[in-house]
């Protein structure tokens, strides 16, 4: 009878006691040398950290002798520095379908956009200073111009985003109690409970709502006008769309009411786009220089989605609109800083080359990606991921479906194709499927897929580099062992 070898002695667990004071640690040459590196103020509060951690351990009898040998002490404590100062904004791979994703950063911004900034921003520049006078400038003077130009309108301002921009104007224009008459099938709500109502409320106006949710005509706007009317609004419903027995006022029509009874009209274009998408086969938006030139005294839109720049807000129209927006108290309080500035004029100088475009702005190129070259992306990177993942998983190819995002477009969609991933056991497929979900998130450069009908799926359209996908397939593989 053959016996089974003896099981090899249990230590037994470290001791409180057995754990060095701060100042000791801090004294071994590997930790002092982190001191040397990050300062000791960063190193020490560390250090307090996880020797309380490994205190609380060996209290109740869990920690494991190595745990308190020197190397495995100081390298734990260089592995708490690391991640203290890892970033929490980081860089991801956004393989869910959706172009202009909110959650993950909207538009990505253009190398001559990134370069600008670089230039700018590494040393004083002339932000609010008249090269020309030699006196104090406008910030808005940055981008006036340019606004004007690719719009047509007289005047332009910029704030941190579009929303702000719809609250300083209603602020500016009808602010004080007075009325501001919308349709009530535009009264929008997007993402992060922004609703038009309450900006209306906020920006000290109060809403009147005219017509129905399906069908509002002229002469609702017409006679619901009273001497307390301030405003004319229209909203672009940007992220739905009602369909069937409907009816709606277009600004051109809108512009005769309004300057008949002397009122301004305002309409907000939501994602705002530049150039016509249709020339690329995209679904086509209103775009701001239309509105211009039906006459509206005011149009808002955003910087950092179709038009593919930073946050920002962006308001055009005729010169005495735009005045009034200015002199408003918040505009100050809602003002772009220099970074976005300097991000936006750049994006903008784009829109000056417009056959380049497609090539020059990420947000239009991705946009613009052919099927058939993302089909063949994921063919070449299939067999590379299933043997990544085997044998848990499976790995096809597949067609897909995504979207432009950012409440754009929302019932059009952009044929695109990627890789399906589903379990090889289906019992228990969706803890499989959440875990392989973390794990890839866990990379160092996470990446973003979307779980759908028991498979995980990853949309290649917004993967321009393979590369970077492919190098983490080994860790990846090692998260999931």
């Amino acid at each position: 009878m053959i016996c089974p070898p003896p099981s090899p002695p249990t230590l037994p667990a470290a001791r409180p006691q057995d754990l060095p004071a701060v100042d000791r640690l801090l004294r071994q040459p590997p930790v002092a040398a982190l001191v040397q590196q990050h300062g000791h103020s960063l190193v020490a509060d560390q250090a307090r950290g996880l020797l309380d951690g490994l205190r609380r351990q060996a209290l109740d009898g869990s920690l494991p002798p190595a745990a308190v040998q020197p190397d495995s002490l100081a390298q734990a404590l260089a592995d708490r520095v690391a991640a203290r100062l890892a970033p929490r904004l980081r860089p991801v791979l956004n393989l869910t379908g959706t172009v202009v994703h909110t959650n993950l950063g909207r538009a990505l911004l253009a190398d001559s956009a990134l370069a600008h900034l670089l230039a700018v921003m590494t040393g004083p520049n002339n932000l609010e200073y008249d090269l020309h006078s030699g006196g104090r400038g406008d910030r808005d003077s940055v981008v006036e111009e340019l606004l004007c130009t690719l719009t047509g309108a007289e005047a332009a301002t910029v704030v941190n985003n579009n929303a702000a921009a719809v609250l300083l104007t209603i602020a500016a224009l009808a602010g004080g109690g007075r009325e501001v008459i919308v349709s009530r099938g535009e009264l929008v709500e997007i993402g992060g409970a922004f609703r038009m109502p309450d900006v209306m409320a906020s920006a000290g106006a109060r809403m009147v709502e005219v017509g129905t949710t399906n069908r509002t005509h002229a002469r609702d706007y017409a006679q619901a006008i009273t001497p307390q009317t301030a405003l004319l609004m229209k909203v672009h419903t940007s992220n739905y769309m009602v369909q069937g027995f409907t009816a709606a006022v277009d600004e051109a029509e809108l512009v005769g009411i309004a300057q008949a009874h002397g009122l301004p009209l305002a309409t907000d274009l939501g994602a705002g786009s530049l150039v016509d998408l249709a020339q690329w086969g995209l679904p086509r938006e209103p775009l701001p220089q239309e509105k211009i030139a039906a006459g509206c005294d005011v149009v808002t839109f955003s910087g950092d989605k179709l038009l593919g720049g930073p946050q920002a807000g962006l308001l055009v129209g005729r010169r005495a609109a735009i005045e009034r927006i200015r002199r408003c108290p918040l505009k100050r309080a809602l003002r772009m800083g220099k970074l976005p500035l300097a991000a936006l004029e750049a994006t903008l100088m784009l829109y000056l080359r417009p056959e380049r475009l497609a090539q020059d702005l990420p947000t239009l190129r991705l946009l613009t990606r052919p099927a058939e070259a993302i089909r063949a992306q994921a063919q070449a990177l299939q067999p590379l991921l299933a043997a990544a993942l085997a044998p848990r998983f499976g790995v096809a190819v597949v067609d897909l479906l995504g979207q432009i995002g950012s409440g754009s477009l929302p019932v059009d969609r952009l044929p695109s194709a990627g890789l399906a991933i589903a379990p090889a056991q289906k019992k228990a497929a969706g803890r499989a499927l959440d875990g392989l979900a973390t794990a890839l998130r866990g990379l160092p450069l996470p990446v973003i897929g979307r779980i759908h009908d028991d498979r995980l799926l990853l949309d290649l359209r917004c993967l321009d580099d393979s590369a970077a996908f492919t190098a983490q397939l080994p860790a990846l593989q090692a998260a999931l062992a």
